[in-house]
């Protein structure tokens, strides 16, 4: 678990985004990647045929839309509030600012603009009412968190008693429920307790909840320890204070949530295939062979859906991957493209990017919520 210092993500490129080898030991370090787990699959009913997304979920709400703003710069997501409406950054066309905004097709509102050498925007939530994102500085404090109504008006400090913040780049950094917007961080070693802040949603006094233990935020109201030094991958559950142990037994790299993990079973030097399991070692099921990548750190997006890519020869050369979702309801994988530039989800959306040979960047979203 650390705290997290990275600069601001370049605008959106031909660069490559999906996961290797080295990315599933960088996870290690996250606080939800679990080093165990059993092997053992039970045989599963043979799958429906495999579609794509268009023929499998006709009625699904998706969107696309060119990088390019207006006024030139390219806009980077960061999250989606429906398929076309997105929160996301955009240097201003000098270069010298970061602009943060709102982007509805071509219309723009302006949330944040600064320094682009002084900030970085990360860590991102939204409500039906709010918009909540922690900005990142040099300075002390180093993490502040802000809101905005989704319906206009000017952005607001929430606080800047954040304490060391811990952001792991997923969709639960910040958490909001029962009326608070909710937040990890480290206090002195991280490996001795974790703090759990939060605010009210509308600002106020932050109210502190030690954990011993080095945890994660998870789907509220858990929190995922991935035993890496407390040797007891488990779940701990913040309104009954109960913990739930995380059933492990062979050499499986496990990424888990409170109601499914992601299982990579690796051979004696790769990757073999990977399974979804219960937390609790039950319904052990095979999802893609070894030649398949977690395309998302997040395990089963809505508790359904796994987002995973299928690197082709050209990836190491272009970027680009298939983009497909496991539906665990249906056991049926769904191709969603061919040649995606990476993916990202929250809140139930997915969105990646495609480019073109001359390097024109088009964003393409698609709201699992309205998967029937």
């Amino acid at each position: 678990m650390t705290a997290t210092a990275s600069p601001e993500a370049p605008a959106p490129a031909r660069r490559r985004r999906w996961p290797t080898a080295a990315v599933l030991v960088v996870a290690l370090a996250a606080g939800a990647v679990l080093l165990f787990g059993g092997s053992r699959v039970d045989p599963p009913p043979a799958p429906p045929a495999r579609t794509d997304a268009k023929t499998a979920w006709p009625d699904a709400a998706r969107a696309d839309f060119a990088a390019g703003l207006p006024d030139g710069p390219l806009f980077t997501p960061t999250i989606f509030l429906d398929a076309t409406t997105a929160v996301g950054t955009a240097p201003t066309p000098q270069g010298s600012e970061s602009r943060l905004l709102v982007r509805s097709g071509d219309r723009l509102r302006e949330l944040r603009r600064l320094p682009l050498d002084q900030l970085q925007f990360e860590a991102f939530t939204a409500t039906d009412d709010q918009i909540f994102w922690a900005e990142s500085t040099a300075g002390k404090p180093a993490v502040r968190l802000w809101t905005a109504d989704r319906s206009g008006g000017p952005p607001r400090l929430l606080t800047a008693d954040t304490g060391r913040s811990v952001f792991f780049g997923n969709q639960y950094d910040l958490v909001v429920a029962d009326g608070r917007l909710h937040w990890a961080a480290a206090p002195g070693d991280v490996a001795e307790a974790t703090e759990v802040r939060s605010v009210p949603v509308g600002g106020g006094p932050v109210t502190v909840r030690r954990e011993t233990g080095q945890w994660a935020l998870s789907a509220w109201p858990w929190l995922v320890d991935d035993g890496s030094t407390s040797g007891e991958p488990r779940l701990r559950n913040l309104a009954t204070a109960r913990d739930t142990p995380i059933v492990s037994g062979g050499l499986d790299v496990l990424t888990c949530g409170p109601v499914w993990c992601r299982a990579m079973v690796m051979g004696e030097e790769t990757l073999t295939r990977i399974d979804l399991v219960r937390p609790d070692g039950t319904g052990r099921r095979k999802i893609a062979g070894g030649a398949a990548q977690s395309a998302i750190t997040d395990v089963a997006v809505l508790d359904r859906f796994e987002i995973l890519a299928e690197p082709g020869p050209d990836t190491d050369l272009t970027g680009a991957a298939a983009l497909v979702v496991y539906d665990i309801a249906t056991g049926r994988t769904v191709d969603v493209a061919s040649d995606a530039d990476g993916a990202f989800s929250s809140g139930g959306l997915l969105w990646w990017s495609t480019a073109t040979a001359d390097e024109e960047i088009t964003w393409h979203s698609l709201d699992l919520r309205t998967v029937p």
